[in-house]
């Protein structure tokens, strides 16, 4: 995996994983922590997806080959998931595959904070997931493949953090509107990311329907 391919796949991760959307939620959750918990937070929440995604980096390809599912087929529906996900970013909302009416009322009530629901569904969710499972499996069974896209993963990890850490300054300085326009942004990648999985899963499926 070259460098450039490398910056690619850190760029359109962190379009997926989408840190600066998630800043509002991330600021409600915290509402009335001292800065020391806050910090810690988002260093947990950082922590969580970086340990998800390395996990099925690693374990995705075998996860498929275990229930016979080609490459391509998870290619297609990976895709259509993102495609769900890249329309609600689209209208600034949060989409229901990353936070259910349940998961928003535990913030709310800030029964879980870092890791459930911010780390996960939030931000390692399956949009997240299902992206480095199909980067991984682009060459099956090599090892310094699937550990080159740590380089991608950390990178994102730490992204999060950062948006986190300072996400009071962020929220100040763009506003509603502001994180509204960065979420749509995102979206709008993520579309795109999310036609060429299902164009590449379709053309492995039916050969015959690329000239």
């Amino acid at each position: 995996m070259d460098f450039a391919a490398l910056i690619q796949a850190a760029f359109s991760l962190f379009a997926i994983v989408d840190p600066v959307g998630v800043i509002p939620i991330f600021l409600l959750a915290t509402r009335g922590f001292s800065r020391t918990q806050s910090h810690k937070a988002a260093w947990i929440s950082a922590l969580t997806v970086w340990l998800v995604l390395v996990v099925f980096t690693f374990i995705g390809e075998h996860l498929l080959r275990f229930f016979g599912i080609r490459i391509e087929a998870f290619s297609v529906a990976g895709g259509l998931l993102l495609l769900m996900l890249a329309l609600s970013m689209l209208q600034a909302h949060v989409s229901p595959l990353r936070q259910t009416p349940e998961e928003a009322t535990e913030v709310e009530e800030k029964e879980a904070v870092g890791v459930v629901p911010l780390g996960i569904p939030l931000l390692a969710g399956p949009g997240a997931i299902t992206h480095v499972i199909v980067a991984a499996s682009a060459a099956p069974g090599d090892v310094m493949h699937q550990a080159a896209l740590l380089i991608p993963v950390t990178l994102v990890a730490l992204s999060v953090w950062v948006c986190f850490w300072a996400a009071p300054g962020i929220a100040r300085r763009l506003g509603k509107t502001g994180i509204h326009v960065v979420t749509r942004l995102m979206g709008l990648i993520i579309a795109a990311i999310s036609i060429e999985m299902i164009a590449r899963g379709l053309a492995g499926l039916f050969p015959g329907l690329v000239a």
